[in-house]
């Protein structure tokens, strides 16, 4: 698809308004006014919940990839951390990242193609109304049943107001802009610097069919995602971080978890099996 075919795409207006919106209210915390320290601190905290427990570990490497099992109590605490993320409905971002593996840089049912430019995959793609979307119901029927994952498809947006709502009554509205506003702006780009910088910076280990890279900043950012050739190279594998220099704080995670019998049937690469 061209820039051409590109401009030609209907707009998708609530991403539009929803995403500008978020991003206007983000700028209120660099007022004086609003900085709190402890406002600052439970951002970085929710950052790692909802970023890295919900949207890293749960939605991306348990729901997707299916590289590890939980018990039903912490697989659902996971996808509703991931649900306070904001990202849309869980169905639908299992679903649109299923086919950007199936399809990646290829054509237009990769969501976020990279080769339509760094600004295309890394927040274009979402402001238009693409031909991914229908393709949705037929690779994720393995959840698209369960009534929890349509309850968080249906209700993500509500569960984030009323997180708003408690968050001004009990602390205020630094809080609400530092951990609603501020939070989620971070943690979207934190995400989309996947699809878009790990797909034009950094290094290639394996020779995959796509312009995936492994990004260490992009790593930092988002708990050990940004080792993401390797991830191209082995979709199922728990492990992303494949050198002992390729930090995985995910990883780690998932080891936690297996130690304590809250992990099972964990995958990984031939070479890393026993490792």
């Amino acid at each position: 698809m061209t820039i051409a075919t590109q401009e030609k795409l209907q707009y998708n207006w609530k991403h539009v308004i929803s995403l500008a919106g978020l991003h206007i209210g983000a700028l209120f915390a660099l007022l004086p006014s609003n900085f709190n320290w402890t406002a600052v601190g439970l951002t970085v905290f929710m950052h790692w919940i909802t970023g890295g427990l919900g949207i890293t570990l749960g939605w991306h490497r348990m729901l997707t990839h299916r590289s590890f099992q939980a018990p039903k109590f912490v697989e659902y605490f996971l996808a509703f951390c991931g649900a306070l993320a904001c990202q849309g409905g869980i169905i639908d971002w299992v679903g649109l990242h299923r086919l950007h593996h199936t399809h990646s840089d290829q054509n237009a049912i990769d969501p976020h193609n990279a080769q339509k430019g760094f600004w295309w995959s890394h927040l274009g793609w979402m402001l238009y109304k693409g031909p991914a979307h229908a393709e949705i119901p037929r690779c994720t029927k393995d959840i698209a049943s369960d009534p929890f994952y349509r309850f968080l498809q249906n209700y993500f947006l509500p569960m984030q107001i009323v997180f708003g709502v408690l968050l001004y009554f009990v602390a205020g509205w630094s809080f609400v802009v530092w951990v609603i506003f501020a939070r989620l702006v971070l943690v979207y780009h934190c995400t989309w610097f996947v699809n878009s910088a790990t797909h034009k910076f950094g290094y290639r280990t394996y020779e995959t069919e796509d312009s995936s890279t492994n990004c260490w900043w992009v790593a930092v950012l988002t708990y050990g995602e940004g080792w993401h050739n390797n991830h191209h190279a082995y979709q199922y594998s728990a492990r992303h971080g494949m050198q002992w220099w390729e930090f995985d704080f995910t990883w780690v995670t998932i080891q936690v978890l297996e130690a304590l019998g809250l992990a099972s049937k964990v995958k990984l690469p031939p070479s890393r099996a026993e490792g």
